[in-house]
């Protein structure tokens, strides 16, 4: 049975939908004397015959409409050229050897090398995740190596799943130990002698796994050769069951430290002497965004932007742990500290000024001694190593760089290429420009903007704007295969760096979390205004897509605007903005979007939850909603009734219409699963703002 029978419309050829039915209950929720009906609750029920219906009736509409578009494969064949070069990410040394992340080009997933020095032919292969399994559903997200690198540590989730199992290997004969710890989430192995922490949850129940709160993590010691059962409970805070921890045994093996933290970002610190077997001392007492740097016989150093929005490095004496006894190593500056690592006895810290980022190195006393020499302007990761290395690597990459690994000499402040991930692609054809535009309050809000060199501004130019936008990310230039389709067939490719992200510091995070929330949609809506006022598109050639709070993005400025854009794209979203924190980790958020049970926080929630501002009677971009069956970060339920809302109010002739990927999570799925989904997003969009496919 369908209901909503859409005409068509013109473009190379029409296509008519029939949306499946979806039923509604009478479901009414009463918040504070406001009664908002939920009449596709019903959706929330993943495990439920009649919700699985519902989601293969909606794939089998989509793909209908999908398989109809002329140059679909067409794209899908570009993108898999374009993806298949040899990439190489992030590097580090253990012992005598260099390990790096390496794909031959269009593996499935990413493999983990090894090399003895700079010499490449000792290259050689160290985990391969695509031998897990036969249908790749086992993913590799994680290695720990202990203190003495004879053992390595990785995580392994299952069809993307944020739920992880730990096993062991032996790092020189790759033998794999009997040891595997199961139902660990948002944690890693932190190795001490014989052994490591970690931090897990009780085993949930299977129907409940996907989606049940997230709740009551402990940190455990785990011992090589022994039982899971048998693993001994370090610590657990009963009286706060939403807490997580991360856990890490410093270098030098003296001390356990714990980070407790309450939502996405803000942490206390607590430390546990393993010399001496203490009991688990407060370190770090006040909320803020803190990050353990080092451990030395001086004390604690910690990056904290406590009474420091731009972060600062302090040492802290466990003797003295009071704020007034902090010593500030290296203070706060007018460019934003976004991360310190402690190596060959200097911490390298990594700066971001507005858009630019760069790195300095100052000695132990905090003395600024040189800046480390980038390869332009750009994104750099890495830098991590161990107190006693005298060397590390990095990666840069930028709108026109893949990923390329650095190693740097610390102490003679050099940088020599060790990986290059090199395309076949001419990235000289295309330029990027920023630019900074007046938002509603007349904030300046920066804008990347990329497209073919030559390209005439005259207001029709297809065009794909993005963002972010939430719990103090950076938006920057990183390059990315994906969009080379779309900049080869004229589109312009834009990127805001909204608030609610870091790209000036904690304020820039402050003025759009929370109540002012709304800014960062502003920010966004106005970038779409500055780029039809300045002749780069039009509403009938603007597409929108945004990832997970970028979702969250999207979702919130169609129901607010749904006449300033002609196709949205968000994926993974948080649409239900009264119920997001009932599921999964959603909890953890409550501090950066607050909570529909606080009656303040309500009040500016319902204004702009895109599920709940969704009106009878608008026409609605050309929509596409993107969500995963095994996103248990993200519940796909917000996607299920925000699409089932779109559809029966939409007054309209665009599509409204939600592909269900399978066996893929939160964190994206394997090469050909990236390849289709972004295959499906570019044919739609292309599709709805009515381009031709140029060959």
């Amino acid at each position: 049975v369908f209901f909503f029978l859409f005409s068509g419309y013109s473009h190379l050829y029409s296509q008519s939908i029939h949306y499946p039915v979806t039923k509604k209950v009478d479901q009414v929720d009463d918040y504070f004397g406001v009664k908002v009906e939920d009449p596709y609750r019903w959706l929330e029920d993943d495990n439920s015959e009649e919700t699985k219906a519902w989601v293969n009736a909606q794939n089998e509409v989509t793909e209908n409409y999908l398989e109809k578009i002329p140059y679909r494969e067409k794209i899908k064949q570009r993108l898999n050229e374009v993806m298949d070069y040899e990439k190489y990410m992030r590097a580090y040394k253990k012992g005598d050897y260099y390990y790096f992340y390496k794909n031959d080009g269009l593996q499935e997933q990413n493999a983990v090398y090894k090399q003895k020095g700079m010499d490449n032919s000792t290259e050689e292969v160290f985990i391969d995740p695509n031998t897990f399994s036969k249908d790749n559903s086992l993913r590799l997200r994680g290695l720990y190596f202990s203190a003495d690198n004879k053992y390595c540590g990785y995580s392994v989730s299952t069809k993307g799943s944020d739920w992880l199992d730990f096993y062991v290997m032996n790092t020189t004969t790759k033998e794999k130990l009997g040891d595997h710890i199961e139902w660990i989430k948002f944690s890693g192995m932190s190795w001490h002698k014989d052994g490591f922490f970690y931090s897990g949850y009780e085993k949930p129940k299977e129907e409940e796994k996907m989606k049940d709160i997230n709740e009551n993590q402990k940190i455990f010691y785990h011992k090589l050769g022994t039982k899971q059962s048998e693993d001994k409970l370090i610590y657990q805070d009963t009286e706060n069951p939403k807490i997580r921890f991360s856990i890490v045994a410093t270098d030098n093996q003296k001390f356990l430290v714990i980070s407790a933290r309450k939502g996405a970002s803000n942490e206390v610190y607590y430390y546990k002497d393993l010399i001496n077997n203490s009991e688990i001392i407060p370190l770090v007492s006040s909320y803020a965004d803190h990050g353990l740097v080092a451990s030395t016989d001086d004390g604690f150093f910690i990056r904290t932007s406590h009474n420091a929005p731009h972060c600062k490095l302090v040492l802290i004496d466990p003797k003295n742990p009071s704020e007034e006894q902090w010593r500030t190593i290296i203070p706060e500056q007018e460019s934003i500290m976004q991360g310190v690592t402690f190596v060959g006895g200097k911490f390298i810290v990594k700066y971001q000024k507005g858009t630019l980022m760069f790195v300095s190195v100052y000695d132990y006393n905090g003395k600024k001694l040189y800046d480390v020499d980038l390869p332009g302007a750009g994104t750099v990761m890495g830098f991590t190593g161990r107190n006693w290395d005298k060397e590390v690597f990095y990666t840069f990459s930028s709108f026109a760089q893949p990923q390329t690994i650095y190693k740097y000499d610390i102490e003679n402040n050099k940088s020599t290429l060790f990986k290059k991930s090199n395309i076949d692609f001419d990235i000289n054809n295309f330029e990027t420009k920023i630019k900074y535009y007046p938002s509603k309050d007349g904030t300046k809000i920066p804008l990347y903007i990329t497209y073919k060199k030559g390209i005439e501004l005259n207001g029709n130019n297809p065009t794909l704007l993005s963002g972010y936008g939430a719990y103090g990310a950076r938006i920057g230039p990183y390059f990315t295969e994906y969009t080379i389709p779309l900049l080869e067939q004229g589109f312009i490719s834009c990127l805001s760096g909204l608030r609610g992200g870091s790209e000036y510091g904690e304020e820039w995070h402050k003025a759009g979390m929370l109540e002012n929330k709304q800014n960062g949609l502003d920010d966004f809506i106005y970038a779409a205004k500055y780029l039809f006022e300045n002749g780069y598109t039009s509403p009938d050639k603007i597409g929108i897509s945004g990832t997970s709070a970028g979702g969250l993005l999207i979702g919130a400025c169609i129901t607010q605007n749904p006449e300033m854009f002609k196709v949205a794209i968000p994926y993974i979203g948080i649409y239900d903005m009264l119920r997001y924190h009932k599921f999964t980790i959603g909890h953890a958020w409550i501090t950066e979007f607050g909570s529909s049970d606080d009656k303040k926080q309500f009040d500016y929630l319902y204004k702009y939850s895109p599920l709940h501002n969704v009106k009878m009677g608008k026409n609605y971009p050309a929509t596409l909603i993107g969500t995963a069956d095994h996103d248990d970060r993200v519940f796909p339920a917000h996607s299920f009734k925000f699409t089932a809302t779109l559809q029966e109010n939409t007054a309209g002739n665009n599509p409204i219409l939600i592909d269900v990927d399978k066996d893929i999570g939160h964190g994206g799925g394997t090469t050909s699963k990236n390849i289709d989904l972004i295959t499906d997003s570019w044919a739609f969009l292309m599709y709805n703002l009515n381009v031709e496919y140029k060959e």
